[in-house]
C-alpha cells in the first residue's frame, strides 16, 4: 500500500500484481461475452475509442458481478489513498482491443477539467487485466512522471511512452493527469480490460451514475456502493438534498450533518 502510493506520487502510476482472484476474472469475462452478444455491441467509429475496440459502458446495471469491481479491497484503498475517502465512481466500462487496432491518442483523463497544471489528483483510474497485457497485444502506453507537467499532451503529437505490461489479474492504477493511451494490438488475440475509474467527491462523474442506474436498482446495492455512485455527501456539504443525505432517497437511513452544524 505504502509503496503503491509512493509510486503514484513519484511516477504517476503503479501496478498491483496479481490483485484479483481468478474466479472473479472468469465470471467477469463470461458476463462480458454474453453482454457483447446479447446487446450486439460493436466498435465505435472514431479514432479515440477505436474502430477495432469493443467498449461496454455503464456496467453496474448489467449484473451483480460488476458491483464487486468498485469495492474490491485490494484496489479501492489505494484509490482512496490518492483521492481520500468520499471519492466517487466516475465510470465503469470494459475495453477489448482486437487484433489490428491502432494506438489510441495519448491523453490525460482530467484533460477536460480546466485547471492549471500540475494540480492535486482529481481523478484516479484503474485498468484490470482480464488477459495478459503485453506490448504486442496493446498494453496501455504511459509517459512516467507526466502527471507533474504543466500542460496536457497534444494528441496529434509524438510521445515517448512505455507499455504497462502486466499479468492477467493485475491492476494498473494511475493519476488522472498521467499521459497515456491504449496500445496497438499487433497480436492475434484480443486484449481485454476493465476500466474502473474514480473521481474526487467534489468532481462531476464522467458517467451520470444517478440517471444511468435506475433508483430501484441502486436501492439494492450495498451501502458502500450506493455512496460510491453518488448517494453521499462530501465533507458535510457537497451533494446534499435540502440538507438531507441523498441515500434516504433509496430508503436507507441517512447520516448527514452539515459542515456548518459542526
Amino acid at each position: 500500500m505504502e509503496q503503491a502510493l509512493r509510486d503514484l506520487e513519484d511516477r504517476g502510476y503503479t501496478i498491483l500484481e496479481d490483485a484479483i482472484e481468478p474466479d472473479l476474472l472468469d465470471e467477469i469475462e463470461e458476463q462480458l461475452r454474453k453482454l457483447e452478444r446479447d446487446l450486439a455491441i460493436v466498435p465505435a467509429s472514431n479514432e479515440f475509442e477505436g474502430t477495432k475496440t469493443v467498449r461496454i459502458y455503464n456496467l453496474l446495471v448489467h449484473g451483480p458481478v460488476f458491483q464487486r469491481i468498485p469495492l474490491h479491497q485490494t484496489v479501492l484503498p489505494v484509490v482512496e489513498g490518492v483521492l481520500e475517502k468520499g471519492c466517487l465512481i466516475s465510470s465503469l466500462s470494459s475495453i477489448a482491443i482486437d487484433p489490428g487496432e491502432t494506438p489510441q491518442l495519448v491523453h490525460s483523463d482530467d484533460q477536460v477539467i480546466g485547471l492549471s497544471r500540475p494540480h492535486p489528483p482529481l481523478v484516479c483510474n484503474t485498468m484490470w487485466a482480464l488477459t495478459d497485457f503485453t506490448e504486442e497485444n496493446g498494453a496501455t502506453r504511459i509517459v512516467p512522471g507526466s502527471h507533474r507537467l504543466d500542460h496536457c499532451p497534444d494528441p496529434t503529437g509524438s510521445h515517448q511512452t512505455i507499455p504497462a505490461e502486466m499479468r492477467r489479474g493485475s491492476v494498473l492504477v494511475w493519476h488522472g493527469s498521467l499521459w497515456h493511451g491504449g496500445g496497438a494490438n499487433r497480436s492475434g488475440m484480443r486484449r481485454t480490460g476493465i476500466a474502473m475509474n474514480y473521481c474526487a467527491g467534489f468532481i462531476r462523474q464522467q458517467e451520470n451514475q444517478q440517471l444511468g442506474i435506475p433508483r430501484e436498482m441502486a436501492a439494492s446495492f450495498p451501502p458502500e456502493l450506493q455512496r460510491l455512485v453518488g448517494y453521499s455527501v462530501f465533507r458535510g456539504l457537497i451533494g446534499h438534498v435540502a440538507k438531507r443525505d441523498p441515500i434516504e432517497l433509496l430508503g436507507a437511513s441517512g447520516e448527514f450533518r452539515s459542515i456548518w452544524d459542526r
